[in-house]
């Protein structure tokens, strides 16, 4: 049974409430010495240091049945040095020794137990960290000993579903009834279609997204059997394919038998559920319902003894109802072929449900939605990435976070997404209460002083206030980043020693006199020299950002080079999707994500690279051989030009048999990698010119002598040419060799503070 998750321990406290202390306990698990954690304990019991210890660990690869000796049979750095350091040899002899045994205790993320009489009377107990009783015995020990064991989820799509509601509600708009929802309604079924289920529950996958778009789902029973297809099984057998087409009548659908037809009629004569089987059983052969499901269990285990003699039973209940022999088996051998893949409908349909109503919501109240969605994934900054980036394919604005604007959540505000204060890093949920209740308490913030002074700096600590400069919370105070950096020590001190006065409860003469309240300053709080710092260099803003928040939200790393793009004629991300596969591409991007894995024939290390540029996002394929050459670039955080060959597979947002897919709908671009260079290196390496915009309005000896001492400034190997716009005709003029320049941000930054320079004057 699957709850919200912030409201799972009601459920819990009504157990024990309901039955009693001593007969509710949850269940314990064992956490193991897995390979690399087996190290860094043994690393730290030896005395060696924790920088050694995590040198080490992090040579062992990364895989769930990942082992000590297979790690050293697959890297040779990790071989080498359990070979030549005996500090390495006995470290790693240690951990081989203790691998695979139990570490320590803790509490089974579901399982909760229900007992008749004490607890105490099956098994031993104890108390876990907040006083609740838990097991002794994990989950299989539970039920050997006669204990019923309980699943009680905390599901966060649950939660989601109810902070999109309240959401909804907040922004003065009636929420929808969803206990009384139809589910009829066109839009959503359109959503899944496009395949445009970005947060929608179950079918996220790129896989699922193509097979919706194939089936277009036009009722709730396609809903309840794409989920119950979509596995390993039905996927290999062709079962998918097979109910796609004769949905849309590529097939026709035809029933074994015509008494079968309202039994198959939902999945189109495909046999796609558990309950499917049994009923055919009691249909066909007369089968009680227990008996059904005792063929449904012997065709599930394939049990050949069980089979037989349900054949039997099925063939001499199929003839007392007037089938054939021939018949009866041919029935048997379907429901057989088709059983081992077979789902159970009921849960198939309850996870339909939560399917539907998020897909309802994301339809019709989008932006309460997508904050909703952006919360519950606060912990993971690939996923907040991911859907900052789809709120732009919805044409929402994601707005910065702001101390005087953003709750601890995502919150919805006139059709825009305010990010929230939860999502900074080092930015904790008492800080957070903090600066909210002071802030509704007393009103907005003037300055960052004022910031300092109204809240608790034992809760909203330097590093704290360090971290929502960083991330941009604090440019509502009209003054840059760097100013605000510069000025932290002096007012977190000034701060202090207020809230030092103010507990004293120590009165001066001077203060008893009537005094004129000295107006607050904004922006840093009081006149200081840092006050009027420019802005750090963009990189650094962005660094420190990324810092921050996990990912680039205001800007982009690779905006400063968009003219570079130009002139080293790169492919933006997006127009690669009219490309067809197989092209080869060159593009600059920024790697968002790299996931490591061991090829199953070699062992070798290939991997899974999420990127992106300033059009849309994309995942690259490195194998072996292309992995190790590229490894360190691509670790490197750095803007990288990327050589590339399209995927056949290209989630391009249209299926291969149709072509009426929605171009809204968010698409991925999927590469198989090649090279891969660093993108400023590949800027100076380039001998094509570099052109300059010069409007009618920057032509004065003025503007003229001021983009010279920038050309100068900037000199280098790189022929400059020069583009100027007058009365309608276009002229481009080359520049001399003195003039030549060496291309990349630094020069861009320039070029751009000089054209709004002249522009405003």
């Amino acid at each position: 049974m699957d709850f919200c998750e912030r409201r799972r321990g009601e459920v819990i406290r009504y157990m024990v409430e309901t039955y009693g202390e001593d007969a509710v306990a949850q269940i314990t698990t064992f956490g193991k010495m897995k390979a690399k954690a087996v190290v860094r304990d043994v690393g730290r019991a030896l005395g060696m240091s924790f920088a050694e210890t995590d040198r080490i660990a992090k040579l062992v690869p990364d895989d769930l049945k990942m082992t000590i000796k297979k790690a050293l049979d697959m890297e040779p750095d990790l071989a080498n040095l359990y070979r030549t350091d005996p500090q390495i040899t006995r470290l790693l002899d240690t951990s081989m020794r203790l691998e695979g045994l139990s570490r320590h205790a803790s509490t089974h993320a579901a399982g909760v137990v229900v007992s008749d009489k004490p607890m105490d009377e099956y098994l031993p107990l104890y108390k876990g960290k907040k006083g609740e009783l838990v097991t002794q015995f994990d989950m299989k020990m539970v039920e050997k000993v006669g204990l019923v064991k309980f699943d009680f989820l905390g599901l966060k799509t649950m939660t989601l579903i109810q902070d999109t509601l309240d959401a909804i509600r907040h922004q003065g708009k009636e929420a929808p009834d969803l206990d009384n929802l139809a589910l009829t309604d066109p839009d959503t079924y359109d959503l899944y279609t496009r395949g445009d289920t970005d947060g929608v529950f179950q079918v996220e996958s790129s896989g699922m997204r193509q097979y919706l778009r194939q089936l277009k789902p036009s009722c709730f029973e396609d809903v309840i059997a794409m989920l119950a297809l979509y596995r390993p099984g039905p996927l290999g057998s062709g079962m998918v394919d097979e109910f796609i087409k004769r949905k849309h009548g590529e097939v026709p659908v035809v029933y074994p038998l015509p008494m079968l037809e309202e039994c198959l009629r939902d999945t189109y004569g495909v046999i796609v559920y558990q309950e499917q089987v049994m009923q055919i059983a009691q249909i066909v052969a007369k089968y009680t319902l227990g008996g059904a499901d005792l063929l449904r269990r012997a065709m599930g285990k394939k049990n050949p003894e069980a089979m037989a003699k349900e054949r039997s039973t099925f063939v001499k209940g199929a003839a007392d109802n007037g089938i054939p022999r021939e018949k009866a088996d041919e029935i048997f051998d379907l429901m057989e072929k088709f059983a081992e893949y077979g789902f159970n409908k009921s849960h198939s349909a309850a996870y339909a449900l939560i399917s539907y109503f998020t897909a309802f919501l994301k339809v019709h109240y989008k932006v309460e939605f997508m904050a909703a969605l952006l919360t519950s994934e606060m912990g993971n900054q690939d996923k907040v990435l991911k859907y900052v980036s789809t709120c732009g394919d919805m044409g929402i604005e994601v707005l910065q976070p702001s101390v005087n604007q953003s709750l601890r959540a995502f919150s919805a505000f006139e059709g825009k997404v305010i990010f929230g204060l939860g999502g900074i890093k080092n930015v904790g949920d008492e800080a957070i209460r903090e600066i909210v209740e002071a802030r509704e308490a007393d009103g907005a913030y003037s300055s960052l002083l004022d910031l300092a002074c109204r809240v608790n700096l034992r809760k909203v600590t330097k590093r704290v206030l360090e971290s929502l400069i960083k991330g941009g919370a604090c440019d509502c105070f009209g003054v840059t980043r760097a100013a605000l950096l510069g000025s932290l020590d002096a007012v977190v001190a000034r701060a202090q020693k207020r809230a030092k006065d103010k507990s004293s409860n120590q009165v001066s003469l001077l203060s008893m006199a009537p005094q004129l309240e000295a107006p607050a300053t904004p922006g840093i709080g009081f006149d200081c020299p840092e006050q009027d710092t420019p802005e750090m260099e963009e990189s650094e803003k962005l660094k420190f950002e990324k810092e921050a928040l996990g990912f680039f939200l205001t800007s982009h790393p690779l905006r400063p080079y968009r003219k570079e793009l130009e002139r080293l004629r790169l492919l933006r991300l997006e127009d690669t999707r009219d490309l067809f596969p197989g092209s080869e591409i060159k593009c600059a991007v920024l790697v968002t994500s790299l996931k490591e894995v061991l090829t199953k024939s070699k062992g070798e290390r290939m991997a899974f690279v999420g990127v992106e540029d300033l059009t849309g996002h994309g995942e690259v394929t490195f194998f072996p051989k292309a992995y190790a050459e590229a490894r360190e670039l691509l670790k490197s955080e750095q803007p990288l030009v990327l050589e590339a060959r399209l995927d056949a597979k290209t989630d391009d947002g249209y299926n291969s048999d149709n072509d009426d897919g929605d171009e809204d709908a968010p698409r991925e671009v999927k590469m198989l990698g090649g090279k891969v260079a660093l993108l400023a290196d590949a800027c100076r390496g380039s001998d094509a010119p570099i052109c300059v915009q010069i409007p009618s309005t920057h032509l004065g000896e003025e503007h003229i002598l001021a983009l010279r001492a920038i050309l100068e400034r900037h000199a280098g190997p790189v022929e400059t040419e020069a583009q100027v716009v007058l009365d309608g005709y276009q002229c481009i003029l080359r520049l001399g060799g003195r003039y030549a320049v060496q291309p990349g941000p630094a020069l861009e930054q320039d070029l751009i503070r000089w054209s709004r320079s002249a522009t405003a004057s």
